[in-house]
């Protein structure tokens, strides 16, 4: 079976971008199918994979320059934008159907629209990483002008009603997703898996609570610094260390010198994480959204308790409340930092919850994920036959 994936680019350090490529490693190396990824705004020689890709999945990338678009004001810049835009389309198709694919599968997040409408006798799958709430949301740019939010307001609608009306299944990765694309042709659930090797599971003894995630203000790392200005005063012994590299870097390191908040480090994303989450005692998550989170459930994987507020919509799928953690409910930062003090001060609950947590992450292995997205493929390819 030939399957093309289309992302924008794999040089991203992003969920997703390590999902996608863990999935064409699977389905290249272990299923044997012709699996190839483009990317349409990717430059290989200035930013190369940021995941591992086997050698069996042929990577196309058309390095379509939309970038020069910023080189200009208004209007020239919207013509160079339009330009770039058909330039993509038309190269887009024109691969695609160099390929003939059984399956191509796009992210609802990216160019989501000119992939469902590719002509071609290939079976549409748009993957929703972040939840149909925020894809093309408002609230993802928050710096816009009154003038820019109302046009990406009805581009939105649009975008959307293209997937709904176009794409031949979408594949969410929650529940409460998946009630969001109701209009769809068809919906899907299947969540993500960790493949994450393992090198030790922690005993939750270390003085140390991680949080991981791109510094960004989806993933609410300002809440996280209030939060821990409270718990720091209770447990001045207690360290929090936050992994990721983002555009608010600076703002939070600025934030923390300012309000003098103590024990408190932020370090650049590792490749080495698995050691960082057997080295922590709790995982916390102060998401302001998440599509599915898999730092919840790598670090359920590493025996961590995990704490997170009950945003949309994957964190409460994977945490069971007052069972391997706590789910907190959105933005209640005084609730979030009494449970995290609670975890803190009773050490047998914390591996209580720990157990449990490992537990439920078995349900997530990769050859039951894997399984499920195959047996879509077959469905949907002899539909299409």
């Amino acid at each position: 079976m030939k399957i093309v994936y289309i992302i924008d680019s794999l040089a991203s350090k992003g969920g997703a971008e390590r999902i996608i490529s863990e999935k064409m490693n699977y389905l290249a190396n272990l299923c044997d199918y012709d699996v190839s990824v483009i990317t349409f705004y990717q430059f290989p020689e200035v930013a190369p994979n940021c995941y591992y890709l086997s050698d069996k999945v042929r990577q196309i990338n058309l390095s379509i320059p939309s970038y020069l678009q910023y080189n200009f004001k208004y209007p020239k810049r919207l013509w160079v934008r339009w330009s770039c835009y058909n330039q993509l389309r038309k190269r887009l198709s024109e691969t695609v159907n160099s390929i003939t694919p059984h399956i191509i599968i796009g992210l609802g997040y990216s160019m989501a629209d000119i992939v469902c409408k590719i002509k071609c006798k290939a079976a549409k799958i748009i993957e929703s990483h972040e939840a149909r709430l925020f894809t093309m949301s408002s609230l993802q740019f928050k710096q816009s002008s009154p003038l820019s939010k109302a046009y990406l307001k009805l581009y939105r609608n649009y975008y959307l009603h293209i997937i709904e009306k176009h794409a031949d299944a979408v594949v969410t990765l929650t529940r409460r997703d998946a009630q969001e694309w109701r209009k769809a042709k068809r919906v899907e659930i299947i969540p993500n898996f960790s493949d994450m090797y393992i090198s030790k599971l922690s005993d939750c003894e270390s003085k140390r609570v991680i949080a991981v995630g791109r510094l960004e203000w989806q993933k609410g790392h300002d809440r996280l610094l209030d939060i821990w200005s409270i718990v720091s005063k209770t447990y001045p012994d207690w360290h929090l260390d936050i992994f990721g590299e983002g555009s608010l870097e600076m703002d939070l390191r600025n934030a923390i010198k300012k309000t003098n908040i103590k024990n408190v480090s932020i370090h650049p994303y590792t490749k080495n994480i698995s050691i960082e989450y057997a080295h922590s005692s709790i995982c916390v998550l102060t998401s302001r959204f998440e599509g599915f989170s898999l730092v919840l459930l790598e670090a359920m994987r590493h025996g961590l308790p995990c704490i997170t507020f009950d945003c949309p919509y994957g964190p409460k799928e994977l945490v069971d409340h007052e069972k391997s953690g706590f789910v907190i409910a959105n933005n209640d930062k005084k609730q979030f930092a009494d449970k995290l003090c609670y975890l803190i001060g009773h050490p047998t609950i914390r591996k209580q919850f720990a157990n449990v947590g490992v537990n439920k992450a078995l349900s997530y292995d990769i050859n039951i994920i894997m399984n499920q997205w195959k047996e879509l493929f077959n469905s949907l390819s002899s539909k299409k036959q």
